[in-house]
């Protein structure tokens, strides 16, 4: 319903609609600020404030839109305080997902392995090597056809994995190949999955086999592949850890031992297929009795 209103300043008569009831503005005769009265009240105008209600000397908009800035100085101030508390938590979650990922990775290697067995009769060498005795193809690039068909069409095996058109395939690491944790950008080549090499264990080395029947120490305590965080191995380079420079310690020195970014310790695949979490408390000497396939150690994985 209209509001009759009369300007208190230049006597200006007009109807204004109820929706404007409470709110100031100009009087369209005079200019000057007036306010519309509530229903019951009469008007009054800019210069005689303390006669003014105070719901009208402070309209609603205006008290939510100081509610509002206030709200929004709590979220600028406290923001940080939240988001230092929940950081560690969203870490964690993080770090969890990419520890499942990596754990997934190894699975799949795994599985890689058991069709090579199947197709081949044993696992792959660690490398093959030329009619001169020098590594040509590692065990990774074996497993292509396994793990990644189009990569693996696009690898020449009649060249070196450094020759002319294999060099071309470094910046392209398979996914499987890389530890999500792992800071390094994918386009970096290296792998953070190697096997253990030398006298004794699965890959002895040069184009030598070894056929499930050759575990004597059983598939499900026999290392096939661990992780080696910092290796400086490119997935195509026929190049892995020795035996000979593994000391057993899990996480020391990055490099050059079992290790890996997740804290605590490092994942491993057995020849079995199963996937196993190495925790850095773990006697340096039950890496190498898991390394060998026949040393009769008294070890086994978790």
């Amino acid at each position: 319903m209209p509001i009759p209103f009369t300007c208190p300043y230049c006597g200006h008569h007009t109807d204004v609609a109820d929706e404007y009831a409470g709110q100031s503005g100009p009087c369209a005769q005079c200019g000057k600020t007036i306010t519309v009265p509530l229903p019951g009240q009469v008007a009054y105008g800019s210069e005689s404030p303390a006669a003014l209600p105070r719901a009208t000397r402070s309209p609603g908009w205006v008290a939510a839109a100081l509610g509002l800035v206030a709200v929004g100085l709590c979220l600028c101030c406290g923001g940080g305080f939240f988001l230092a508390m929940f950081l560690p938590a969203i870490q964690t979650a993080r770090e969890a997902a990419r520890q499942v990922q990596c754990v997934n990775n190894l699975r799949q290697i795994g599985i890689a392995m058991q069709s090579y067995q199947a197709d081949y009769g044993c696992f792959p060498p660690a490398y093959v090597a030329d009619n001169k005795g020098r590594p040509m193809h590692s065990w990774r690039v074996l497993l292509l056809p396994y793990l990644d068909p189009p990569l693996a069409a696009q690898y020449r095996y009649d060249e070196p994995w450094d020759g002319p058109n294999n060099r071309l395939l470094h910046a392209r690491t398979p996914a499987v190949y890389r530890c999500p944790s792992d800071p390094s950008p994918g386009t970096s080549g290296i792998t953070d999955y190697v096997v253990i090499v030398g006298p004794g264990t699965v890959f002895e080395g040069g184009n030598k086999y070894t056929t499930t029947e050759e575990i004597a120490d059983g598939p499900s305590g026999t290392l096939l592949v661990v992780e080696v965080a910092e290796t400086n191995i490119g997935w195509l380079e026929p190049r892995d850890l020795r035996i000979e420079q593994v000391s057993g310690a899990i996480n020391a020195p990055k490099g050059d031992e079992v290790s890996s970014e997740h804290p605590g310790g490092a994942n491993v695949l057995a020849a079995d297929g199963t996937v196993h979490f190495l925790s850095e408390g773990r006697p340096a000497q039950d890496v190498h009795g898991l390394a060998t396939k026949a040393g009769d150690e008294a070890v086994s994985l978790p």
